[in-house]
């Protein structure tokens, strides 16, 4: 560990921290472009072979950059795509985002610093940032957008520049350090640690527009939610908004362990989708799941929460009611989806695409967090030498929740500075997951 490091975990001012010097190398979970082709013809793409722990070069910062040292992070369904270089290797992004040239450029190494969740330490900060100290404690939101794009200022995911931080970036956040633009940043919850914090960001956000916000499916009371993948990094906050606003949620999982933590996260009703037949013919599989929502809560579903793909997205359209809403935001299964377009068009459903959060939504959603409102879903967390085994349980799905990853942070437990609401919520309550 570098002397900055040191000092970040000693817990040192801000202003002592501005006058340490910044390492020329820092320790990162990365991938090569000389491994883009390692998986070709393989059936099992393991993403420990993959995924490289090493020294990479310290960036620059540009003016509207800040440098974070991480206490923590945790893997996202992205860095398996980055790590199997499937659909394209992500190199590709940052080949483009680099022919805008100046500080762009940076971002086009022969290596990408993986991932989109981040919660730390502010230890540098551009010529441009105003709203940002050294010393300040962030946890980082996940849309890299660019200001000067009109479109942002309506909605910054509509933006033709807007990115995914740690994923068409580079510089990410399973890493010692990690460059971060100032609108990315928000404060940390206090009542949480490090790696508790850094669980939410992208999930949390992408749950949250996909379900809550105008952009989305805007959830009402008593609408009956169809989550998919209920206890996933994503369906374990589906299940917390779903509770907190009014609605119904009704959870798909695939394990008895999966029930019961879908259970404590709120949803209403589970559904065992081992006990179903959910291959072949949608239509006919949408019957065997319709009929099982309709058991359990009487009617059919206002709004299906849909992320898993090919898999799925062709009972997702049967089964939403007529005039339902199938809202997606990913395709972790398979991007190439097949379905009948009868049950959508003839039944006036609609389809909603959703991806990540503006800063607002993304404020809001901490603001949730901050109030103890909405829980992290951490189940387990790795150190950064380990994250390629960490990725490789998501990869699997062979995990509860979100998959956390300790970078400077030695040990779990620290980070908390409201020590009286936490004692409030209670241990098991901040983490229902880790029960």
């Amino acid at each position: 560990m570098d002397a900055l490091a040191e000092a970040v975990v000693n817990g040192v001012s801000g202003q002592e921290l501005a006058d340490i010097p910044l390492p020329a190398e820092y320790l990162a979970v990365h991938t090569r472009v000389e491994d883009a082709d390692i998986f070709k013809g393989v059936d099992d793409k393991d993403v420990r072979r993959s995924l490289r722990v090493g020294a990479v070069p310290m960036p620059a910062l540009a003016p509207d950059e800040a440098l974070i040292a991480v206490m923590a992070s945790g893997i996202n369904y992205n860095t398996v795509w980055s790590a199997t270089f499937d659909p394209v290797p992500s190199f590709a992004f940052l080949k483009q985002f680099g022919r805008q040239g100046g500080d762009a450029a940076r971002h086009d190494q022969p290596f990408h610093v993986l991932g989109s969740d981040a919660a730390g330490v502010v230890v540098r900060t551009g010529a441009g940032v105003r709203r940002w100290s050294v010393g300040d404690h962030v946890v980082v939101a996940t849309a890299h957008v660019d200001h000067e794009e009109p479109a942002t200022h309506a909605d910054a995911m509509l933006g033709g520049e807007q990115r995914a931080w740690g994923f068409e970036t580079n510089f990410g956040g399973l890493a010692h350090y990690a460059v971060v633009r100032a609108s990315q940043l928000l404060p940390k919850p206090g009542h949480l640690t490090w790696e508790e914090a850094a669980a939410s960001p992208l999930c949390a956000g992408t749950a949250y527009r996909m379900l809550v916000s105008d952009q989305g499916a805007r959830m009402k009371q008593g609408d009956v939610v169809l989550i998919w993948g209920a206890t996933g990094g994503l369906g374990a906050y589906a299940a917390q908004f779903v509770r907190n606003g009014g609605g119904i949620a009704v959870g798909v999982v695939s394990s008895d362990e999966k029930v019961d933590s879908a259970l404590r996260l709120g949803c209403d009703h589970v559904i065992d989708r081992r006990e179903l037949d959910l291959g072949g013919d949608p239509a006919a599989a949408g019957k065997r799941l319709g009929k099982r929502i309709r058991q359990a809560v009487g009617e059919d579903p206002h709004i299906v929460f849909e992320h898993v793909g090919r898999a799925t997205f062709g009972i997702s359209v049967f089964v939403a009611r007529r005039g339902g809403t199938v809202v997606t935001c990913g395709s972790s299964t398979g991007y190439h989806h097949e379905f009948d377009n009868r049950y959508l068009w003839m039944r006036l459903k609609r389809v909603i695409g959703s991806h990540g959060a503006n800063l607002e939504e993304q404020a809001e959603v901490n603001r949730l967090i901050a109030l103890g409102r909405v829980k992290p879903a951490l189940s387990v967390t790795y150190p950064l030498t380990e994250a390629p085994e960490a990725a490789r349980l998501v990869q699997n799905n062979h995990h509860i929740g979100k998959v956390g990853v300790l970078a400077l942070a030695p040990k779990e437990g620290l980070g908390v500075t409201d020590t009286t609401l936490r004692d409030q919520l209670g241990e098991a309550a901040i983490t229902p997951l880790r029960v």
